[in-house]
């Protein structure tokens, strides 16, 4: 979800205003700078126009810049840094420190398309927030033509929300996938495995445990019909069974 701060429109010029604001708000600011980097090297990844070996070091820039805005989102949530483990149980409630944990398990892996998207996405939505609040305290009626791209872009919201939490779902299952293909490490999907538990309790976004209820809820009624073989569905409850196991309590 989208930030929030608790200042408005500062007074001045057309350009003052938006300066004073940005001025005003330093860490919100090195946030949505390093999203706007983290938009330009994943789209440049996903579409190599400077060629293939570009677009693989554009991956890490993306990742790397995803988790300095992580950490700095991370500081503004819990400024005061304690050695304890109390202070590192909260911070693994915070959504800023999962994404922290996702850069750093795909930086230095074999660039995957589908584990940009989310980076990528959540970049996107939370430097439109940040950039319509540059435009209100520029203007009320500032550049028309961008408000509207934002406008649609907050509008769809809940759906890239939703396409989000299926890549991060299915990931888990391209990384043991890349493990034996020789393209993943031996520790990425036990990594992996944990950091998707920390979504699917997620405080703040509920969409990767609602994905997964949907998701059951969709195969368990495929494999009811009189027309799905006897062993797809004994397979398909098996591995309900087991990833429910799997599956932490949220509270």
């Amino acid at each position: 979800m989208a930030d929030s701060t608790q200042n408005g429109p500062m007074p001045g010029g057309a350009g003052g205003g938006a300066v004073q604001f940005l001025m005003a708000n330093k860490l919100d600011t090195a946030m949505w700078i390093s999203r706007l980097f983290t938009v330009y090297c994943s789209a440049l990844f996903v579409l190599p126009l400077l060629g293939l070996h570009e677009a693989a070091s554009f991956y890490q820039r993306a990742l790397l810049a995803n988790a300095l805005t992580s950490a700095l989102r991370l500081h503004q949530r819990l400024p005061h840094f304690q050695l304890s483990r109390a202070f590192l149980a909260q911070a693994l409630l915070e959504d800023s420190c999962h994404y922290l944990l996702y850069s750093l398990i795909f930086v230095n892996s074999y660039p995957v398309t589908m584990s940009i998207f989310p980076v990528l996405l959540f970049s996107l939505l939370h430097a439109a927030t940040y950039t319509k609040k540059v435009l209100d305290a520029r203007s009320s009626n500032s550049l028309p033509f961008l408000r509207n791209l934002l406008e649609k872009l907050n509008a769809n919201q809940q759906n890239i929300l939703k396409f989000i939490a299926c890549n991060e779902i299915f990931l888990m299952p391209a990384t043991v996938f890349m493990l034996f293909s020789g393209q993943g490490s031996l520790l990425q999907p036990f990594i992996y495995y944990r950091f998707l538990t920390l979504r699917y309790s997620s405080r703040r976004n509920p969409y990767c445990r609602t994905l997964f209820t949907e998701l059951r809820i969709v195969v368990e009624h495929l494999i009811t019909k009189p027309s799905c073989p006897v062993f797809v569905r004994r397979l398909c409850l098996s591995s309900i069974s087991f990833i429910s196991r799997l599956a932490p309590t949220v509270a």
